[in-house]
């Protein structure tokens, strides 16, 4: 089915990812599958893969297991920057679920936060805002690194997203 999706050249890339992230959330593709079809393929067909989870976990987080955020946590690892930044947005919506992948994820997540891709540095900050969030003891070293984070980063839009992770920091801890 997955090879059908990506053969056929009548869809659109996007219509493709939204088809595929439908096939995703009602149960048609299990993630699973999904992910090892994407570790076979080309970039391209990776990052489409990834981005089909991103939107499909955005609607039902509980689809992924411990083993997927693993890969997708690995991924941020890839060359590729839209693979890169579709991970790490998984991440962000699903970490909640995996407390024990939060020191792991977040090792990966705080590379990323030097690329010179800002899409990716982008991802990596909502991705580390949701961290955050769970108030797990990580945060003692977190919260300092997203603060020197934020004092080399250039672009606004980047700083605003550690700024509001902070700042709902300091009101869960109060």
């Amino acid at each position: 089915m997955l090879q059908e999706l990506f053969a056929d050249k009548a869809l659109k890339p996007k219509e493709r990812t939204e088809q595929l992230a439908r096939l995703v959330t009602d149960g048609t593709v299990e993630v699973e599958q999904l992910m090892l079809f994407a570790a076979k393929g080309k970039p391209p067909i990776k990052a489409t893969c990834m981005e089909s989870l991103e939107f499909a976990t955005r609607q039902k987080p509980e689809i992924i297991s411990a083993a997927v955020l693993d890969f997708v946590v690995s991924s941020l690892a890839d060359k590729a920057p839209r693979t890169k930044w579709e991970s790490a947005k998984v991440i962000g919506n699903t970490i909640h679920l995996f407390p024990g992948s939060v020191p792991a994820a977040v090792n990966a997540l705080l590379a990323n936060t030097e690329d010179t891709g800002t899409v990716v540095r982008w991802s990596a900050a909502f991705a580390l805002g949701q961290v955050l969030k769970l108030k797990t003891p990580i945060n003692n070293e977190l919260v300092p690194a997203i603060e020197a984070i934020m004092a080399r980063e250039e672009k606004n839009s980047i700083k605003k997203i550690y700024q509001a992770a902070l700042k709902n920091n300091e009101k869960i801890n109060e």
